[in-house]
């Protein structure tokens, strides 16, 4: 989470200069804001044992929440809202729903934010190839015979995450992305292109962008680590040993979106998504979406999308798309990619107070 905070909308970003640069659209401009690491031993957090599985990592953050509300009992009475992106399209579905079983509990949950998430893969692997072939908004990338290539794997792919999905099994969910990831993200990899965003190439080792490399040189700087009061090492952006412990775990196919429906029931989440991205892509978010089936799934699905302004004294600037029905809203970001923060700041500082004030949901 420290990415978000320093790439995307904390108070401060990190320059070349590995200096922080002030941030005019953070999302501490009108909320309490917590950056959690986790699951445990990424980033500065850290434990004598580790996760590899959603569900585990989710009764932790319950634990920790549960504490941290104790300690500061004063935060405890305001609305408390979770958001994330990428693989909290797992994450949060699993949280919100560790919370909400505590019926006696210190966390006064409100909504959800899921940003560009990997949530249902049945649903979302089949709009890789669309979104690489010309038909998500940008040019195609890839060629038509590869194209081709894509589409003649999709079954097999589906077929392999359905058996995960109907088994829970590490034994078949394993090879479900091992198979699915080679022939679905593959192609589009091997063209150089940043996963995060069809616009550009991928211009750094560290995943696609230089100023990760710039944040964790910040974040290792000692003065920074003792006023922080961490308590590791070293810090790193990503722990790709927890990465593979929780893919070989099969946790990455499992389905996670199963879980929303009762969410629904009880508290309202937003999907957002960058229409640039490639990896989570805004296809495969808005299919997910219409695709589940909820109390409300006629209505949601039937709902048109509707142009998203920013409206000041200045300008009125469509930014995105909108559709809400019951607890459930669906939001496709322009020109943005992966981390719409980082790519839309005043955008999505628009919609996130929008969303906290409850405009698309009665509070």
């Amino acid at each position: 989470s420290l990415t978000g905070l320093f790439l995307e909308l904390g108070p401060s970003s990190i320059g070349a200069d590995i200096k922080p640069i002030y941030n005019d659209f953070s999302w501490n401009n009108n909320a309490s804001v917590i950056f959690l690491d986790q699951p445990i031993n990424v980033g500065y957090s850290y434990s004598g044992s580790s996760v590899s599985d959603t569900v585990a990592a989710g009764k932790d953050v319950y634990a920790l929440l549960t504490l941290f509300f104790k300690q500061f009992p004063e935060y405890a009475v305001q609305d408390f809202h979770i958001a994330g992106e990428s693989y909290a399209g797992h994450y949060i579905p699993v949280m919100a729903s560790e919370i909400l079983s505590h019926k006696k509990r210190n966390i006064n949950l409100k909504s959800v934010l899921i940003g560009n998430g990997l949530t249902d893969g049945l649903t979302q692997y089949e709009y890789y190839r669309p979104m690489a072939c010309g038909e998500g908004g940008y040019e195609a990338v890839l060629s038509e015979s590869e194209c081709q290539s894509m589409d003649n794997s999709l079954e097999r792919c589906q077929g392999l995450i359905s058996r995960c999905q109907e088994s829970g099994s590490a034994f078949l969910c394993v090879p479900a992305t091992m198979y699915c990831n080679n022939n679905m993200i593959g192609p589009y990899q091997r063209t150089g292109r940043n996963v995060y965003d069809i616009r550009g190439p991928c211009e750094d080792g560290n995943l696609c962008y230089a100023a990760l490399g710039w944040v964790a040189e910040y974040l290792n700087r000692p003065e920074v680590m003792e006023a922080v009061g961490a308590e590791v090492s070293s810090y790193d952006s990503c722990n790709m040993n927890i990465n593979r412990d929780f893919m070989f775990a099969g946790d990455w196919m499992k389905p996670y979106h199963s879980l929303v429906p009762q969410i629904l029931a009880e508290i309202p989440i937003l999907v957002y998504a960058g229409d640039a991205d490639y990896i989570c892509n805004w296809l495969g978010n808005q299919a997910w979406v219409n695709e589940l089936e909820w109390s409300g799934h006629k209505d949601f699905a039937d709902k048109d999308l509707e142009g998203l302004t920013i409206k000041s004294d200045e300008k009125s600037e469509e930014y995105g798309k909108v559709k809400s029905s019951g607890n459930f809203t669906f939001m496709q970001i322009y020109q943005a990619g992966h981390m719409v923060p980082m790519d839309q700041p005043e955008a999505s500082l628009d919609f996130y107070n929008r969303w906290l004030g409850g405009e698309w949901f009665s509070k």
